[in-house]
C-alpha cells in the first residue's frame, strides 16, 4: 500500500507543476517530510492538512480520501509507548516504531529550531530507547539498537548546536554511540552519517582538518555503495578539509567526487531526506573561501543562498560566509549587509555555526571598527549574547 501512497500522492503534486521542494517550501516543512509522505512513512499532521490540501488544489475531503485509500494505519497513540516503558516485556515493534518517529519529527525540526528548544524531548526520547534496547532480545532489540543510532545521532547534533559548538566531548560520546548502535544493525548509512557528523567536531569545532579529513574519507568510504547522498555530503566535507589543509587539487577532486555522488542520488536512497539542494555549492563556496579565492567564492554562495530557504540554520552560515568573503574583496558595506541578514536567521533558530562564522566576520572587520555600518553589526551580535 505504501507504493500506492507514493504514486498518488507524488503524482497529484507533480500534476500541479511541483517539485518536492517547492511544495516543502509552501507548507514550511523540509523536503525531507515531504519524501516521507510520498513514501508513506508518515502521514501529514493535522495542522498541515489545509495547506497541502490548497497547495495540491484539493478540498480537505478530497485529501483525506487520497491518504485513506492507502490504507495506512494511524500512528500508535503515546500511552502504548508509556505502557511499554512500565512493563519491558510487553515491547512490540509497533511501539519501536512510533518512538522513531517521535525522533525523526524532532529530527525535521532541526533546521528551523533553536537547539534547545529541541534537547530536553530529544534526551527523553534518547534515555527511552536506550533504557528499552537494555530489556529487549530478538528482532525488537534490532529496531532499538537503530532507534538509539538515530537518537544519539541527534543528541550529538543538538547539544553541539546548543553549546553554540563548545561542547565537543559529549557530542563525540553521541556519535561514537550511534557508530555502535548502527554497526550492530549492519546499518552502514546510519553509520556513515554519525561519522561525517562526528567530523564535523573536528572540522569547525577543535579545528583539526587532519582529523576530519581521516573522518569524512570513513564515511564516504562506508557509505559509497548504499547511499549516494551520504557519500556525496562526505566528499563535500572532505573537500572542506582538504581546503583548510591549503591542498587546492585534492579539495577540486573531492568536489568532483562529491557533484558526481549527488547527481546520482534519487528518491529511493536510504538519506534522500538529508539532501538538500545547495549542498554542493554551498561547501564549494566555503571551499574556495578556506583558499582564499573570494571571486570563486561569492558566486557559490550566492548561488546557494537562492536554493535554501531563509529560516534555516544553514542559511545563517552561507550568510556569513559571503560577508567573510567580501570582507576579503575590502567591500565592508556588503560585508555588514550580509551579517545583518545572518543575524536576522540566527534570531530565529540560535543556529550555533552560523553564530560562529558571524563573530569571526566581525573580528575580520575591526579595521573599520569606527565606522556606522560596522558598529551596527557590533551592537546587534552582542545583543544576541545578552541573557
Amino acid at each position: 500500500m505504501a507504493g500506492k501512497r507514493r504514486h498518488r500522492l507524488a503524482q497529484r503534486r507533480k500534476a500541479v507543476g511541483l517539485s518536492q521542494e517547492r511544495l516543502a517550501e509552501a507548507l514550511g516543512v523540509d523536503r525531507s517530510t515531504v519524501v516521507r509522505w510520498e513514501r508513506a512513512e508518515t502521514d501529514p499532521q493535522p495542522w498541515h492538512r489545509p495547506h497541502l490540501a490548497a497547495a495540491l488544489s484539493l478540498s480537505i475531503e478530497e485529501l483525506a480520501d487520497l491518504l485513506t485509500d492507502t490504507g495506512q494505519p494511524p500512528p500508535p497513540p503515546d500511552e502504548r509507548l508509556g505502557y511499554v516503558l512500565r512493563h519491558p516485556g510487553h515491547l512490540d515493534l509497533v511501539a519501536v516504531a512510533y518512538l522513531r518517529e517521535r525522533v525523526r519529527h524532532l529530527d525535521e525540526r532541526y533546521d528551523h529550531t533553536p537547539s534547545t528548544l529541541l534537547l530536553a524531548e530529544a534526551g527523553q526520547l534518547h534515555g527511552q530507547a536506550t533504557f528499552l534496547q537494555s530489556n529487549s532480545s530478538g528482532p525488537v532489540r534490532r529496531e532499538l539498537a537503530a532507534a538509539v543510532a538515530e537518537s544519539a545521532t541527534l543528541m550529538g547534533q543538538l547539544v553541539w548546536d546548543a553549546s553554540q559548538r563548545r561542547d565537543h566531548a559529549t557530542s563525540v560520546t553521541y556519535f561514537d554511540q550511534a557508530i555502535s548502535a548502527a554497526r550492530e544493525t549492519r546499518d552502514v548509512v546510519t553509520e556513515a552519517n554519525a561519522l561525517l557528523r562526528k567530523s564535523y567536531l573536528a572540522l569547525y569545532g577543535t579545528r583539526q582538518p587532519t582529523v576530519g579529513l581521516a573522518l569524512t574519507t570513513h564515511a564516504a568510504a562506508v557509505s559509497h555503495r548504499d547511499s549516494h547522498v551520504v557519500a556525496g555530503l562526505a566528499q563535500l566535507h572532505r573537500a572542506e578539509a582538504h581546503a583548510m589543509l591549503g591542498q587546492t587539487r585534492d579539495c577540486s577532486n573531492a568536489l568532483a567526487a562529491a557533484e558526481t555522488h549527488l547527481a546520482t542520488m534519487d528518491a529511493d536512497d536510504p538519506a534522500a531526506a538529508l539532501f538538500c539542494p545547495s549542498h554542493h555549492a554551498r561547501l564549494a563556496g566555503s571551499c574556495w573561501l578556506f583558499l582564499r579565492k573570494p571571486d570563486a567564492a561569492i558566486p557559490a554562495l550566492e548561488t546557494a543562498r537562492h536554493l535554501i530557504a531563509t529560516s534555516r540554520k544553514s542559511t545563517a552560515v552561507i550568510l556569513s560566509n559571503l560577508a567573510l568573503a567580501n570582507i576579503l574583496q575590502r567591500d565592508v558595506e556588503a560585508a555588514t549587509s550580509y551579517l545583518h541578514q545572518a543575524v536576522d536567521v540566527i534570531e530565529r533558530t540560535r543556529a550555533g555555526g552560523g553564530l560562529t562564522l558571524a563573530f569571526a566576520a566581525a573580528r575580520q572587520l575591526r579595521p573599520w571598527r569606527d565606522e556606522p555600518l560596522v558598529q551596527d553589526v557590533d551592537d546587534r551580535l552582542f545583543t544576541l549574547m545578552a541573557p
